[in-house]
């Protein structure tokens, strides 16, 4: 018998779009061998109105083979027994407060938890994040790492070693934009930062004597072509449930700078230059091993063409169709 998933996917809106994505190049894959159905929630936000209308619109799936998506784990509690739950990182959910957290362990964890059938995580590192928190998950959890977007294709560039276009995605905190500035101090270089900075950090820009652009908003087709244009992708995060633009870059075909930690180092392995994200130190020397030194920026190139292997849409579909499978024969 064919199977039939539904996946549930938060209400979208313009600035973020990561896990539409995500699952915009595994759904395709599915519908080959499976009925899917994709649907987006009514409402956006975690006011109780917003929460209560989303949960009355999810009921009517109670009984379907439900894929929650992602950020919306709340939907759990009102869906039945075959619903698989992702989640893409714990640790960007908490540092808010005390009781704020609390609430987040209870309602966007534990009780999610308790009542799906399987959860998947997208690295070993948010699964050992996820059973330190949850204890009692840990027999439902299935890692199945990110797919990267088939748009992401080779794409060669001579490299511009004169004056190269250094890419840097993300502007929050665990972006580590901040060292990555301190970095490229002195370093002839340009600098495309895509995320809307804030004061403190153009401060820095123009205090470092950084030639640099911004761009935020920014429509899928336009991220795609940043990569194409860059020379190299720094990525020195300090905290990543996955970290997608590493397999992105390589894709592309563009060396990568990326943290030895988490994550991180497990999507990048070998295949990209690891460095202490905390030690601008580190960070400077490993841009500088990239732009100066021609055959290592080769071998990254060709250990992160082999390494996006991993992460292509087809194999991804297989291992959540897996997933589904059983949970349908459970």
């Amino acid at each position: 018998m064919k199977l039939s998933i539904t996946f549930l996917f938060r209400k979208k809106v313009p600035q973020f779009n990561s896990i539409e994505g995500l699952f915009g190049s595994i759904v395709p894959e599915l519908a080959a061998v499976a009925d899917t159905k994709s649907v987006e929630l009514p409402f956006i936000g975690a006011m109780p109105k917003d929460i209560f209308l989303n949960l009355r619109y999810a009921l009517k799936f109670r009984h379907s083979l439900v894929h929650i998506t992602g950020h919306v784990n709340y939907v759990a509690l009102v869906l039945g027994r075959k619903t698989v739950l992702t989640i893409h990182d714990v640790g960007s959910a908490f540092g808010k407060g005390m009781v704020r957290d609390l609430i987040t362990r209870f309602f966007w964890f534990w009780l999610p938890a308790l009542f799906v059938k399987k959860i998947t995580v997208i690295s070993e590192f948010s699964k050992k994040e996820l059973i330190r928190l949850v204890p009692f998950s840990k027999d439902k959890i299935t890692v199945i790492p990110n797919a990267v977007n088939d748009a992401f294709q080779y794409q060669p560039k001579v490299f511009d070693n004169q004056n190269p276009l250094i890419l840097h995605l993300g502007t929050k905190n665990n972006k580590n934009l901040e060292r990555t500035i301190e970095a490229l101090k002195g370093v002839r270089c340009r600098l495309m930062v895509i995320g809307k900075l804030t004061p403190p950090q153009l401060d820095l820009l123009e205090e470092a004597e950084i030639d640099f652009s911004n761009k935020f908003d920014l429509a899928f087709s336009e991220i795609l072509q940043a990569y194409r244009d860059c020379d190299m992708l720094s990525f020195a995060s300090t905290y990543e449930g996955f970290g997608l633009p590493i397999i992105e870059a390589q894709a592309v075909g563009r060396p990568v700078l990326t943290s030895h930690i988490g994550a991180m180092q497990e999507v990048a392995g070998d295949s990209a230059c690891l460095v202490d994200p905390f030690s601008v130190d580190s960070i400077r020397a490993g841009i500088l091993k990239i732009i100066n030194n021609q055959a290592y920026r080769d071998d990254l190139i060709a250990k992160g063409l082999e390494n996006v292997g991993r992460f292509r849409a087809a194999y991804i579909a297989k291992q959540y169709l897996a997933v589904y499978r059983d949970l349908e024969n459970g």
